[in-house]
């Protein structure tokens, strides 16, 4: 008999790690191969691990409300014969009923077993590298006590209480990335304590994943923001002569922000480079524009993604925003849902804001937030005034990626485009 590693998979791109948030077996119950295992939140969607095979489960290693990193091991399970090195999530996803979280060349994980040799790139858990990095100790050098020699929090606590020297390695060549420390920073329990009425609510793991990601995002990019101001009356004059009469026909609203979408869809082919994503050592310059778009519900955010945006009608977009709003808030949606956004934009207007400044949706370089449309006296040409529907479109940049030139440019072709809307630059079929 053999004992294979579980590891938690990559469910998602830039997606870094993964909740626990509820087991489905228990050690010592009997497991075919796609059978689910366990139930994992992320930031960007609710997943199930599946079996890479049959055999019986030897130990639950992560714990319910555990937040662990791509490739770490999660649990152990009792085979007959050994299996291959490497197993396909996304083949063992597909087969039981899921979809595919990654393409299928970037989803082999390495499979661990307890009598194989240590894998060459050792993982760590957030705990451990916060306190390696704290303490300046190289990680590379250190004997780990855990399943397969894996260091853990126990191992650096104890090195740092018996005071042994410790190696003053540069974080960016000895520790592992930074990128996970990141995301720990928002695990970190506060110092404030509750008084007498205050109301304690727990984290989610679902609100855990989203801080996570948005500490990450804010720790690494160095964000800039831009704002401009957009006369849209011709829109809303046209899409109120059309709005009845499309409901009517499509069954679903035609909303202003299917509108800004296309805009700015249109805007990112002309230029391309505001269609980018972040890759460590190079920018990636995204073929499809495929714009992910924010959906809230009580407790969570969710960020589908419409994919080929240019290529939609207004139509299309309107019935996409529709379809995956209702996936959103039912917790319906799928990987497939939400992966290869290439940029951002937010609807913050549907809330009354006129104003604000989004955090980006790494590793992508731009966010757009589209403020609410407001009415107000406006100076026309001649000095005259005039009532205007006017909004504003706040942009947040990656300033590793773009600079205020390319991004005023980008901005004012959106608000070109949106301020000569009619039937015949803009159909909705």
């Amino acid at each position: 008999m053999q004992i294979q590693n579980i590891l938690m998979p990559q469910l998602g791109e830039s997606v870094t790690e993964g909740t626990i948030e509820k087991w489905l077996v228990k050690p010592g119950d009997k497991v075919n191969k796609y059978d689910p295992l366990a139930e994992v939140v992320t930031d960007k969607v609710n997943a199930e691990i599946p079996s890479s095979f049959s055999g019986t489960i030897k130990e639950l290693i992560a714990n319910e409300g555990e937040t662990l990193p791509v490739g770490e091991v999660v649990c152990s399970i009792e085979v007959g014969e050994l299996l291959s090195e490497k197993t396909n999530i996304s083949e063992a996803i597909r087969n039981a009923g899921g979809t595919d979280p990654l393409p299928q060349e970037s989803v082999e994980v390495v499979i661990g077993t307890r009598q194989s040799e240590p894998q060459q790139k050792r993982r760590y858990s957030p705990a451990v590298l916060r306190l390696a990095n704290e303490h300046n100790i190289d990680l590379q050098l250190v004997e780990g006590t855990g399943l397969e020699g894996r260091i853990t929090r126990k191992d650096i606590l104890k090195l740092i209480e018996s005071g042994i020297p410790q190696s003053k390695a540069t974080p960016d060549t000895k520790n592992p990335s930074s990128e996970v420390q990141s995301s720990e920073m928002a695990n970190e329990k506060p110092t404030v304590k509750s008084a007498i009425g205050d109301i304690e609510i727990p984290v989610t793991a679902v609100r855990r994943a989203i801080a996570n990601n948005m500490v990450r995002s804010k720790h690494e990019v160095p964000h800039a923001w831009m704002m401009m101001e957009v006369d849209v009356t011709n829109l809303v004059a046209y899409r109120d002569d059309i709005k009845r009469e499309f409901k009517e026909k499509e069954g679903f609203n035609v909303t202003y922000f299917a509108f800004f979408i296309k805009a700015i869809a249109r805007a990112l082919k002309e230029f391309p480079m505001m269609n980018s994503v972040w890759a460590g050592d190079k920018i990636i310059q995204k073929k499809e524009i495929n714009i992910s778009i924010a959906v809230a519900t009580e407790d969570a955010l969710f960020v589908p993604v419409i994919k080929n945006a240019d290529e939609k009608s207004i139509k299309g977009i309107a019935k996409e925003i529709h379809e995956l709003s209702i996936l959103a808030r039912t917790g319906k949606l799928k990987s497939e849902h939400i992966q290869g956004g290439t940029f951002t934009v937010n609807n913050t207007g549907s809330f009354g804001s006129v104003q604000s400044m989004g955090i980006i949706n790494y590793p992508q370089a731009a966010i757009v937030q589209v403020e609410s449309i407001v009415k107000r006296p406006v100076i026309m040409n001649g000095g005259m005034f005039a009532a205007r529907d006017m909004v504003n479109l706040c942009l947040s940049l990656d300033h590793r990626i773009l600079d205020g030139l390319i991004c005023g440019k980008f901005l004012n072709r959106v608000k070109e485009i949106l301020e000569n809307v009619n039937k015949e630059t803009m159909s909705v079929y």
